[in-house]
């Protein structure tokens, strides 16, 4: 994939932050970077390879699963939404 200054106005849009123009090259650069980079990991031969791998013997720490509904941190970050609505927040359509 191509980064360029379109595909950048696109992504301005659906997440609602605006880059500098002259801040425009440099994050396009930085983008590229990333995709490289990820396109580099697509490359790698995992055959073969324990999908639970782990570097440590240990394994991962798991906390318990325990559901819990505190509204005042749902509240406070919907505060700082550009929209919301019914406890949700509100986001352009993306699906044209």
């Amino acid at each position: 994939m191509k980064v360029d200054d379109a595909l950048l106005t696109r992504l301005e849009k659906l997440s609602y932050v605006k880059i500098a123009d002259d801040k425009r090259a440099e994050v396009i650069g930085q983008l590229s970077e990333i995709l490289t980079f990820v396109d580099n990991l697509a490359e790698l031969d995992t055959e073969g390879v324990d999908d639970t791998f782990a570097m440590t013997d240990n394994g991962t720490f798991a906390r318990a699963d325990v559901p819990a509904c505190d509204t005042r941190i749902s509240q406070a970050i919907l505060e700082h939404a550009p929209e919301s609505g019914d406890g949700f927040f509100i986001v352009p359509k993306i699906i044209e």
